[in-house]
């Protein structure tokens, strides 16, 4: 089981408050990204759940046991941090056993348990080889191995793609995703990255500030976000925000277009604007337009889509895919 309650959970250093009262629900073999900016305290709280910070109050259930005041090993968790905190000088084979030895299990145990787990991670032929003789994704591997073995009701990662490079992010990304298909147990997981949050979870959670801004599925959040903030920050490119008399004529001190919904023509449309920097990815062209009356926008076009820096170009919003926002930035 992997059921894991936080109740008023509230974590302050002196006067200055980190995690304000905090109530979550996360359910046995979810798969919940913790994102948000730098300091919104997503690490902290996950830091919380596995006991290696202290709350200054609220409650933290863990298959409906009070372990609030519980030391990390009693709390049947595992962490795989962003460092992989490996040991340079043992294998891969002893890396990956050392809690078992730990827990004094006896060799029989140690040895299916590892092998197993080394052959769900693809690392059986690098069972004897040191750290030092593996790339990146693979001692991320190990690590994620060596808690593996331990057999957790919850995996907790954090940030642990941040030191490697893009294209091995992307494949590790799956592994993750698909090794949580395998085991179907209970993860969470910290990223400032939201590519990473809406590829992977089941559930999000938008911190902002120490706040929950949101919960939801990744369709949820991108499609009906409850705030500006959410609005602006889950979604790649980030959706556009228009204040003014346009977004008076909505009824709205602010409205926001996604730029994949708005439609691009040379020849008419709502907007009338005057191209600047466009970036070709292939598939898709992203186009950085100023408006008249508008501002800057960021379109969305089909990679085939043909213009030039000071091309004039005409841009009409889906008026279904339309966000309104209040003057406090909450959703209409």
């Amino acid at each position: 089981m992997g059921n894991i309650t936080l109740k008023n959970v509230h974590k302050a250093f002196g006067a200055t408050v980190i995690i304000p009262d905090i109530d979550l629900e996360i359910s046995d073999g979810e798969f919940v990204v913790f994102v948000g900016p730098s300091g919104c305290g997503k690490s902290t709280l996950l830091r919380l759940i596995a006991g290696l910070e202290d709350t200054t109050s609220g409650t933290i259930l863990i298959d409906g046991a009070d372990m609030t005041g519980e030391a990390p090993a009693k709390r049947g968790l595992a962490m795989v941090f962003q460092s992989y905190a490996l040991y340079p000088h043992m294998s891969v084979y002893n890396n990956i056993a050392f809690p078992l030895k730990m827990a004094k299990a006896d060799k029989e145990t140690i040895d299916a348990k590892v092998r197993a787990a080394a052959q769900t991670l693809n690392l059986t032929a690098y069972l004897e080889r040191r750290p030092g003789q593996l790339s990146g994704g693979q001692r991320q591997r190990v690590a994620i191995g060596r808690a593996i073995v331990r057999q957790p009701s919850a995996f907790l990662f954090d940030e642990p793609l941040s030191n490697l490079d893009a294209a091995l992010r992307g494949t590790m990304r799956l592994e993750i995703s698909e090794l949580h298909q395998q085991l179907r147990t209970t993860m969470i997981y910290v990223t400032h990255d939201q590519v990473e949050a809406m590829t992977m979870a089941d559930k999000i959670v938008v911190l902002n500030a120490g706040n929950i801004e949101q919960v939801g599925s990744p369709l949820d959040l991108y499609r009906s976000p409850r705030n500006l903030f959410v609005a602006g920050f889950i979604g790649s490119p980030r959706m556009n925000f228009v204040t003014g008399d346009e977004a008076a004529r909505h009824d709205a001190a602010t409205i926001g277009v996604r730029p994949e919904h708005i439609r691009l023509s040379t020849t008419e449309g709502a907007w009338k604007g005057v191209v600047g920097v466009a970036e070709h990815l292939g598939s898709d062209t992203f186009l950085h337009i100023q408006a008249e009356g508008i501002g800057q926008v960021t379109a969305r076009a089909d990679g085939e889509f043909t213009v030039h820096h000071g091309d004039e170009v005409w841009l009409t919003p889906e008026q279904t895919k339309i966000h309104r926002f209040d003057a406090d930035g909450h959703a209409i």
